[in-house]
């Protein structure tokens, strides 16, 4: 397929786009810069999302686009309990932000103890109220198996999550179409019970081709053209001038 027949492709997965920037070098000054890539010529992502501090800053670089502000909480060891992950949750909503991405409690889970996954996310979900769209992050590299990230997508589901994401970005490995495939399982189980949840891919998403991979996947099971920012996302902000320089080609050239 050409550059040119790929555009359109480029664009909408540039809608579906949650840049992420959580490095421990961050500052206002830096979260600024990062977030004017978050309006492109192509269109806008859905989301930037960043560490709870830095939520006011992000919000004022993108004051008037629309685009969402996301912060992570319990990040990214997720053993920080449900009472202070729930208390990170209400710090980044009272900041700002409108989405949070807490990272699900995998190793107690791993360790025999899926309660204190339940526990954790149904604290987060009552901090985020009607304010906020909580992803919960379960890790599915650590996890493994299909049937421990079904399992543990359940969990997450059950309490109340918005979304379902597959990793953190700091382990290895993070996104798989294996993984996607089975919180897909769990939220299409999910969707027959009347419960709506989202899917959030990231974790080593580089190219166009991989992210087309895993939008088709969820298009598979979801239905042709089913993919919206309100229910798929793409963690992927290296991924983001490659998007950029294909959705801008018109006619073999590249727009000037």
């Amino acid at each position: 397929m050409t550059d040119t027949a790929l555009a359109p492709l480029a664009r909408r997965l540039i809608s579906l786009l949650d840049l992420t920037s959580l490095n421990a070098s961050d500052d206002e000054v830096s979260i600024r810069s990062f977030v004017r890539g978050a309006s492109t010529e192509a269109g806008n992502v859905a989301a930037v999302c960043t560490w709870q501090r830095l939520v006011p800053a992000a919000r004022a670089g993108l004051r008037g686009s629309g685009i969402a502000v996301a912060a992570v909480a319990n990040f990214p060891a997720g053993d920080l309990g449900s009472e202070r992950a729930a208390s990170e949750c209400a710090a980044a909503i009272e900041a700002g932000a409108s989405e949070i991405d807490v990272v699900f409690p995998y190793r107690e889970f791993l360790a025999g103890n899926p309660r204190a996954g339940g526990e954790l996310v149904r604290a987060c979900r009552a901090a985020c109220g009607d304010r906020a769209l909580l992803k919960v992050i379960l890790e599915t590299g650590q996890l493994g198996s299909s049937e421990r990230i079904r399992q543990a997508a359940r969990v997450a589901i059950d309490a109340g999550a918005h979304f379902l994401k597959t990793s953190t970005g700091k382990t290895e490995p993070g996104a798989t179409l294996a993984a996607a495939e089975a919180l897909l399982d769990t939220i299409v189980e999910a969707a027959g019970r009347g419960r709506s949840v989202g899917l959030k891919v990231s974790g080593g998403v580089r190219t166009l081709e991989q992210a087309r991979s895993y939008l088709e996947l969820y298009e598979s099971r979801q239905g042709e053209g089913s993919a919206q920012p309100s229910n798929f996302r793409i963690g992927a902000s290296s991924l983001t001038q490659e998007l950029l320089a294909t959705a801008m080609v018109r006619s073999g050239a590249q727009a000037r």
